[in-house]
This record gives structure tokens, C-alpha cells and sequence, in this order.
């Protein structure tokens, strides 16, 4: 349980940075609400492998290039599942605003995170 809540966490300061980056990004650029989204989501999740790897999950015992190819690999795996999530909905329904797609396909992508997370990345050998 008090891994949960430190990926809960965890999650909390990833959201943060997405919201913060996206919702900047979105107000001082032209990207876009497509490839703002693509800028924070991969700003939020070295914020969150940061977080994880030092207070939620400790270290593997892996080397580090192995640990973030493995953390790569699974916020890769979750990053597609929200940002499919989020084009969909503003595909969808263009009336909903970014920030409202966002925290929909954030939370879907949570449970998937912390599965893999902590049975495939921060796992002990």
C-alpha cells in the first residue's frame, strides 16, 4: 500500500509537469494541443522516473542504462495508451478542452504504469 501511495505521488508531480508544460506550451506557442502534448508528456515522465526511482519503488540493482531502458519501455508502452486516449477524445468531441482530455487519458493510464512499473522495472532481481 505505501508503494501506491508514493506512485500516487509520484503521479501527482508527473501530472503537474504535463498540465504546466501543456497548458504553457499550448498558451505561448503554435504548436498546438497534438504535439504540445508530446513536449510534456516526455517532460513528465523524466519528472516521475526521477521521483519513482528515488522514493517510490528504490533502485533495482540493475545498472542504471538498464533501469531506464525499462522505465522507457513501459512510460513509452503507457504514454502511447494516454496520448491515443487524449487524440481520440479531442478527435472526437472538439468541444472538449485539452486539459479535460488530458486528465481523462491520464488517470486510464495510471493503473498500467504502476503494474509495470513495479513488476518490470523496480522489480529486485
Amino acid at each position: 500500500m505505501r508503494k501506491l501511495i508514493r506512485f500516487s505521488i509520484a503521479g501527482g508531480i508527473g501530472f503537474l509537469v504535463d498540465a504546466g508544460i501543456l497548458s504553457a506550451l499550448l498558451a505561448l506557442t503554435p504548436l498546438g494541443p497534438f504535439l504540445a502534448r508530446l513536449v510534456a508528456i516526455a517532460f513528465a515522465m523524466a519528472a516521475t522516473w526521477a521521483f519513482n526511482r528515488s522514493f517510490t519503488f528504490d533502485r533495482s540493482g540493475r545498472s542504471l542504462a538498464a533501469e531506464g531502458f525499462r522505465y522507457g519501455s513501459v512510460g513509452v508502452t503507457a504514454a502511447l495508451v494516454n496520448y491515443g486516449l487524449y487524440s481520440a477524445l479531442l478527435l472526437s468531441l472538439p468541444a472538449l478542452q485539452p486539459l479535460a482530455a488530458m486528465v481523462i487519458a491520464s488517470v486510464a493510464s495510471m493503473i498500467f504504469s504502476f503494474f509495470g512499473y513495479s513488476r518490470f522495472v523496480f522489480r529486485a532481481e
